[in-house]
């Protein structure tokens, strides 16, 4: 089975649990949905030590990441973020940023554009320096720990740019969270950038998925880039002009 083929198997039972987006509706090749239990699997999160031990988050832009935004706000975290499509580049939260009380507010994808700063690869080296954790959604996971997205390659691209500016290593944790329909034990082929998780969480259990592939150490592979990419995503022009003066 190759990943189209997983991602619509798995999209066809998460439509059974998932919320629709108020943009792309049931489109999942648009966006990582939410899903029923996804704040027990935020609250699991929050009780691992990799959390608990963590100053600087990474939490990807996803629906299912709402309430675990706003647990790394409430806890005082340094919330590293995206927007949609990685287009206006890396965001940053400092603890404080957010006035108590809205916290809520501060997670949802709206309510990030009021609190959230702009912040270059040069400055999450010069002042962030480590990410301690990365959480990420995905479209589907196996047990092995390789997960996929909506085939983008978003966070995998995420990962090769914070992994330039060592801010990220092989020993970084990473968790994709999920429902338990997103996680499949299928025979999937391993790419060159495919991001490995360390945990899967889902609404039911936390997957430690012990797994010996290597996380990418390369960084950005240029050749892979989709046309357009350089232009349109702020941090990796900043890396293209870094790398070629």
């Amino acid at each position: 089975m190759d990943r189209n083929e997983a991602r619509k198997k798995v999209w066809e039972e998460l439509r059974k649990v998932a919320k629709p987006d108020s943009r792309f509706h049931w489109n999942f090749a648009e966006f990582i949905a939410d899903y029923e239990g996804s704040d027990q699997g935020a609250e699991f999160i929050r009780n691992l030590d990799i959390y608990k031990n963590a100053r600087v988050i990474f939490i990807t832009p996803d629906n299912n990441m709402e309430r675990l935004r706003e647990f790394a706000i409430k806890d005082k975290k340094t919330l590293l973020t995206t927007t949609y499509g990685i287009n206006r580049g890396f965001q940053v939260i400092y603890p404080g940023d957010v006035p108590e009380g809205m916290e809520e507010l501060a997670t949802t994808l709206d309510g990030m554009e009021k609190f959230m700063k702009p912040i270059s690869l040069q400055e999450i080296k010069s002042t962030l320096g480590k990410v301690d954790l990365l959480v990420t959604g995905a479209s589907a996971i196996t047990p092995s720990g390789i997960r996929f997205g909506k085939g983008h390659g978003y966070f995998d691209l995420e990962w090769a740019m914070l992994w330039e500016i060592q801010a990220v290593d092989s020993k970084t944790p990473v968790i994709a969270a999920g429902h338990d329909c997103q996680v499949v034990d299928i025979d999937i082929e391993i790419t060159p950038y495919d991001t490995i998780v360390d945990y899967i969480v889902t609404p039911t259990r936390v997957i430690n998925t012990n797994s010996n592939i290597p996380k990418p150490s390369q960084g950005v592979i240029w050749g892979k880039l989709e046309q357009g990419m350089i232009e349109n995503i702020p941090p990796l022009k900043e890396l293209y002009e870094l790398k070629h003066r």
